[in-house]
């Protein structure tokens, strides 16, 4: 790939990079939070390295001879009519499309063919009273421990709210209320899932607020026990900024 090809693409990256994460939040779809120092970082150098590349090659020009049939700069490819292969050019697609398009966030598509984190077993001794707060707010990992781990049985009753992303049931029967948590990035996600009965499933990938009672099935408190939620409403929320954790619900109901 010839010089300028090469600074141009490197400047691209560079400001696909830098407008994804001080421009916009669009590198939320792809990574944690906690990424955005090393991609800003990241960023300026492709930047700054796509500058210096084009600098140089300037450089090289204005000191080569103008005669015909002079030697091309030093570094530099001579073009005899072959391009370089044109795989090569595929590269600009991922450059571009952050500038332009970005892919959507991970949703439905890649929960549904992910195996569900397992819930962590926790020690009876660990479950803290909850709080008379009605609905009360609870993660998915949360609900999914009180239903199948505390032998209190102290969701028994309550009315809990939470919040995620619709998944359709593989068979078309029922939906998942669902979150995907990334350890580091969109490549290693992991969905953590509630089913939701009693309600019609909204559109997939829509981004809802439950309220209801666990679902009776199976024996509270042990591991037979569906984490399974009879909905009493269904409420459309924008995609919250923790959207790849499973984290409580920002809504207040």
């Amino acid at each position: 790939m010839r010089r300028p090809v090469q600074a141009l693409l490197l400047a691209l990256s560079g400001l696909g990079l830098l407008k994804a994460t001080l421009l916009s939040d669009l590198y939320l779809r792809y990574v944690k939070e906690g990424m955005r120092p090393l991609l800003v970082a990241s960023g300026v150098v492709l930047l700054a390295l796509g500058a210096a590349e084009g600098w140089s090659y300037a450089a090289r020009l204005r000191r080569a001879p103008a005669a015909d049939g002079s030697p091309a700069p030093p570094g530099d490819t001579p073009d005899h009519g072959h391009g370089p292969p044109w795989v090569a050019w595929l590269l600009f697609l991922p450059a571009l499309s952050l500038l332009f398009w970005a892919p959507p966030a991970l949703g439905a598509y890649t929960a549904s063919r992910e195996t569900p984190q397992a819930v962590p077993v926790t020690d009876q001794d660990d479950f803290d009273p909850l709080p008379a707060t009605s609905p009360l707010p609870l993660t998915l990992g949360d609900f999914t421990r009180r239903v199948q781990q505390d032998r209190s049985r102290a969701v028994q009753g309550r009315t809990v709210l939470m919040a995620g992303f619709v998944t359709p049931d593989g068979s078309g029967d029922g939906w998942y209320l669902t979150r995907l948590i990334l350890n580091c990035c969109a490549a290693d996600a992991q969905s953590v899932k509630v089913r939701v009965h009693g309600v019609a499933a909204p559109k997939a990938d829509t981004w809802v607020a439950v309220t209801g009672t666990w679902h009776p099935s199976g024996t509270l408190g042990t591991s037979s026990a569906e984490a399974g939620l009879d909905a009493r409403t269904v409420e459309r929320i924008a995609r919250p900024s923790n959207g790849y954790t499973d984290g409580p619900p920002l809504v207040t109901g």
